[in-house]
């Protein structure tokens, strides 16, 4: 930014003016314009590293104190203010280099001590950080010339011992700390984050919540120009920046810190909420986490955009240490497996570093499962064994704290059990896909029935035994006494219940002969559609339309296309509402078949049904020409045409077949 020239005799007032301001941006200009006269002002380069600092551009302001060292190598103080802003830039060594004369200094030993305790903790290397911060806190309790005589220094070395704790896996004592250190500095929203993070990890949502409440409303009462919640709103706002202010708020953290918790709690809408709601800043200024967060959250509506947050953050140094699994697992759900095992050969060093062997396992079966699937089986089948190894180890421990009437032992092995069932379905899930893939549901069907003393009150496990024994076709009374009590717990919210669950139910109580069942299940969800659309007009719902789309496909497949094509078209109408990719796919899948069987001459239409058809693709021509017939995979090199990826192109190619077929001429 340019500075405005400053009249005679007021430059000091004028630059400490813009500093009181919180306009430091302006008086660096004004700094480095003065600076260019006179190089080596201890006052100009003293005030420009504190400018530098406040605007967190650390390397420039570790830069001025450099030179304040070797201009006045007598001022110590200099020699601590660069090792800070060399810690805060992530230059560690450096940092440990520069800090380390002062520890020789009784006057900035204890200083020097927390300081490189946090440069330790923050290298990873938390033996050595332990070791500085108890002799940190040994010297202040001795009463020595280095001893703290401020009760806030040894508060400082408290709440680095808490961040030990923490990473140690003793959340509640870490907790504890973060809790003795408020009382003596007073509320501090840095403290505050810390403790709910601690909650967070021991799955303490609420009081997690209640502390990140805090930090928010603090916020927004205290510093309404950061511009709280406006993005939400769709109000446009400038960035508030990078400020040293922002962070001291702690609110970028406790935004990020909200959106983890409601993307925990499947919230997904009120996790995307948390991340706009945030003081608004504009993508290059964002730091990592919010840039991992946003990735992470936007996943399904913005894959690419998502895939090239990750990939960035991963050349970064630090980078959020979940970006690397995460990575690697959506590369794994959109099946780019060869992606996936390209990062990991290119970064082994992070493999050890970064991900459980648990996870490593995981991964490298899935891989392995594309080009060897009985390799990859018995890979999972080792990670199963070992899971429900410890599963029953845990069941143990549980009855025993019970018998004991031990309420901590027992919460304790409870949560161990719930962390290790959550590691042995996606295992199990794994395996049993790898016989899904194949059509082998027999099989499917014995894999999930070896799991079942552990499985059997899990929501995902229940789903999938549902679904294998729907597709074995003689299976279906089996098959609705598993999807019954999933639709039954939703009944009161019919549309919070997947569709082809509901579709599923209502095939299986045809094919059953349980036709009311099948009718008063379609009532429900009908009137459920039509109190959204009272309350929401603008949205589309797509429920019994697909219900109706697989009824009629059943039909279809079963050989009575008369009835299956029309219940397909009337599912579609309203088109404006109903048709869309997904619809689309399912309602040209039966219309392929039709024109198979026809051009084979294995089935005859009435005259009447043929006009339904060709009537029904001229709609769809006509209101599909903005939607996309395929959604194309996110990181494809090759798209489609534009002009060829439409409902409108598909729906005038399968009239052109049907007219085609049936020997229509113009």
């Amino acid at each position: 930014m340019e500075a405005a020239a400053v009249p005679d005799g007021q430059y000091t007032a004028v630059v400490y003016g813009l500093i009181g301001g919180g306009r430091c941006g302006e008086a660096v200009s004004l700094l480095s314009r003065e600076l260019q006269k006179s190089c080596r002002s201890r006052g100009g380069l003293s005030l420009l590293g504190y400018c530098h600092y406040q605007l967190q551009d650390f390397a420039a302001a570790a830069e001025c104190y450099e030179q304040l060292v070797a201009l006045h190598p007598e001022l110590d103080a200099y020699r601590l203010y660069q090792a800070q802003a060399l810690y805060k830039a992530g230059l560690y060594a450096e940092a440990l280099r520069t800090a380390s004369p002062l520890l020789d200094l009784p006057a900035y030993q204890g200083r020097a001590l927390r300081l490189q305790a946090a440069i330790h903790y923050a290298q990873g290397d938390l033996p050595a950080a332990k070791s500085l911060v108890e002799e940190a806190l040994a010297t202040a309790a001795d009463g020595g010339p280095g001893a703290a005589e401020d009760p806030s220094e040894r508060a400082d070395a408290e709440i680095i011992l808490g961040c030990l704790l923490y990473r140690q896996g003793r959340h509640e004592e870490a907790s504890g700390k973060f809790a003795g250190a408020m009382q003596v500095l007073g509320y501090c929203p840095e403290l505050s984050y810390n403790m709910a993070l601690c909650c967070y990890a021991a799955k303490q949502y609420a009081p997690a919540l209640k502390h990140i409440s805090d930090i928010i409303e603090r916020g927004i009462h205290q510093h309404p120009e950061l511009s709280v919640g406006m993005t939400t709103e769709g109000i446009d706002v400038r960035s508030v920046g990078n400020t040293l202010l922002l962070h001291r708020t702690a609110l970028v953290e406790a935004f990020n810190l909200k959106a983890a918790i409601e993307y925990q709690l499947r919230n997904l809408k009120a996790a995307q909420e948390a991340l706009t709601d945030m003081p608004p800043r504009a993508e290059e200024e964002l730091d990592p986490v919010t840039l991992h967060n946003q990735a992470l959250m936007n996943m399904d509506n913005q894959p690419t955009e998502g895939f090239e947050k990750l990939q960035f953050l991963l050349l970064q140094n630090p980078c959020p240490p979940e970006t690397f699994g995460n990575l690697l697992l959506l590369y794994c759900k959109h099946q780019y497996y060869d992606l996936a095992a390209d990062v990991l050969a290119e970064n082994a060093h992070l493999t050890y570093k970064l991900l459980t062997p648990y996870l490593y396992n995981f991964l490298d079966a899935i891989i392995t499962c594309q080009t060897a699937p009985e390799e990859a089986f018995h890979k999972l089948d080792d990670s199963a064994g070992t899971l429900t190894e410890q599963l029953r180890k845990l069941t143990k421990q549980v009855q025993e704290a019970r018998q004991n009437w031990d309420d901590e032992a027992v919460k304790k092995a409870v949560n161990e059990y719930d962390e290790t069932l959550d590691k042995y379905v996606p295992v199990l899930m794994a395996q049993a896909k790898i016989y899904w893939d194949m059509k082998n549901y027999t099989m499917v069907e014995k894999i999930f029935r070896k799991s079942v003393e552990f499985c059997n009150e899990h929501e995902v496990w229940k789903l999938n035994v549902a679904h294998v024994l729907f597709m074995q076709e003689n299976k279906y009374k089996e098959a609705i006494s598993f999807y019954e009590p999933i639709v039954k717990k939703h009944y009161d919210n019919i549309l919070h219940v997947s569709a082809i669950v509901l579709a599923n139910l209502c095939v299986s109580y045809i094919l059953t002969s349980q036709n009311e069942d099948a009718e008063e299940l379609m009532r429900k969800i009908e009137k459920g559609e039509e109190q959204l659309s009272y309350n929401n007009p603008d949205k589309n719902i797509y429920h019994l339309c697909i219900v109706n789309l697989v009824i009629g496909t059943l039909y279809c497949v079963k050989g009575n296309y008369d009835f299956g094509i029309s219940r397909v078209i009337k599912s579609l109408e309203p088109y404006n509402k109903k048709l869309s990719t997904d619809t689309w796919y399912y309602a040209k899948r039966c219309f392929l078949s039709l024109l198979e069987n026809m051009s084979k001459h294995m089935i005859m239409l009435r005259d009447s049904v043929i006009q339904e058809c060709v009537q029904f693709l001229k709609q769809c021509e006509l209101y599909g020409r903005n939607i996309p017939a395929v959604i194309e995979q996110p990181l494809e090199e090759k798209r489609m045409h534009s002009g060829k990826n439409t409902v409108t192109y598909e729906a005038r190619l399968l009239r052109a077949l049907m007219y085609k077929i049936i020997g229509w001429t113009a």
